[in-house]
């Protein structure tokens, strides 16, 4: 039995948590409950009972009084604060990994806080990388049936596939209020979208459509997103009755075997190809400091005379000197400190330090810059050549 993640992400309106919890109840039904994971730091009540709510550990309200944030800043701050334990999340949902057949995530109802924040990122892809994840786009079908407003939603969609770069499934959400047909058949036949643009232009005229470029627009976007639509599996389903979680649930299946025959191939390949640079970037860095510090043949003579490579998991000089800040330095404080010269009752001080107004101390400056210099290039050489010997 393998784990499979849903993310619901849908514009706000759009029914992802009443979605949720007819999902939740409906896999329960079937004998299969599922793991159950709430991102939403800000709402007050969820209709089902998650595993994992962001809000046991993110107060949101005091997040936006500490940090003096308004409610979509405090949202993506409360993810970010999140996101830096999504290590023991993943640890968590492993355990249950064997217990559970999918792993459902109800995302903020602000999608931009979510879908265009590191920390969203960052979540997706943790569990991309040790689930197959599948994203569900939640669809208000009701107000989707404007030709101009389906394509704002389809180009919000297309721009999420393109950035999270994992298998969707588009679901036309409140069926019971009309059904998803209309919708299918636009992202199925180009001739019935035109059609249905054309109608939206004699009816509303000017509040419809709009000028001839804005016509132009949607026809030439309709065009583009057919190789879109045709990657993409279509649901209709009724948070409120219950109807079509069947067919989604199919639909997952689906998306879960893609995922392994052909987006995890690619994402491994991406990953390979950035160790691979990374490691090349670190092997030219120490080749190049190696030069700078005239150790390239001592290195060699060592190795030639111990008959064996030195260690390979030092790469550059930071790895040595790991420490808490890692190489980070804070800055000065200098916030409302005033500077004083160092030669205050001189008056030749009074202005730029320069070899006219004090050529003695220029002197003294480069002499003692070139003895530092000196001395560090020493002890740092001494200590690389230490380095390598151990």
């Amino acid at each position: 039995m393998t784990l499979s993640t849903v993310i619901c992400i849908g514009m706000a309106g759009s029914g992802k948590t009443t979605f949720m919890q007819r999902l939740n109840s409906h896999l329960r039904a079937k004998k299969t409950p599922p793991y159950v994971i709430n991102l939403d730091p800000a709402v007050l009540n969820v209709p089902y009972g998650a595993n994992i709510d962001i809000r046991d550990s993110i107060k949101y309200k005091k997040v936006m009084e500490n940090y003096q944030l308004g409610p979509n800043g405090a949202i993506v701050t409360s993810l970010n604060l999140f996101s830096t334990k999504i290590d023991q999340v993943i640890g968590l949902v492993e355990k249950k990994k064997d217990d559970y057949e999918h792993c459902i995530i109800d995302t903020p109802g602000q999608i931009e806080c979510f879908v265009w924040s590191a920390s969203g990122s960052i979540i997706t892809e943790s569990f991309a990388s040790t689930f197959p994840t599948v994203i569900a786009y939640i669809v208000d079908t009701p107000r989707n049936s404007s030709p101009t407003t389906f394509m704002s939603n389809m180009l919000y969609a297309c721009s999420i596939l393109y950035k999270t770069k994992l298998p969707m499934i588009i679901v036309f959400n409140k069926t019971d209020v009309k059904k998803e047909d209309f919708a299918k058949e636009w992202m199925t036949d180009f001739e019935s979208f035109q059609a249905a643009i054309r109608d939206d232009q004699e009816l509303n005229g000017d509040l419809g459509m709009g000028s001839g470029y804005m016509s132009s627009l949607v026809n030439s976007m309709s065009l583009m997103l057919e190789e879109f639509y045709s990657q993409l599996d279509m649901v209709g389903v009724s948070s409120y009755t219950g109807d079509g979680f069947d067919n989604f649930l199919d639909a997952v299946d689906d998306k879960v075997k893609e995922y392994e025959e052909f987006y995890k191939a690619e994402r491994d390949r991406i990953l390979k190809e950035k160790e691979e640079k990374e490691k090349d970037r670190k092997e030219k860095s120490l080749n190049g400091l190696m030069k700078d510090l005239g150790l390239s043949d001592a290195q060699k003579k060592h190795n030639h005379t111990d008959g064996h490579e030195s260690d390979s998991s030092i790469e550059v000089i930071s790895d040595l000197e790991e420490g808490e800040d890692d190489g980070i330095v804070a800055r000065d404080e200098d916030e409302g400190v005033e500077r004083e010269y160092t030669f205050a009752g001189d008056e030749r001080m009074t202005g730029e330090v320069n070899e006219d107004a004090t050529p003695d101390l220029q002197k003294r400056y480069a002499e003692a810059l070139a003895s530092t210099a000196k001395t560090a290039s020493s002890q740092t050489a001494e200590n690389i050549a230490r380095y390598i010997r151990e």
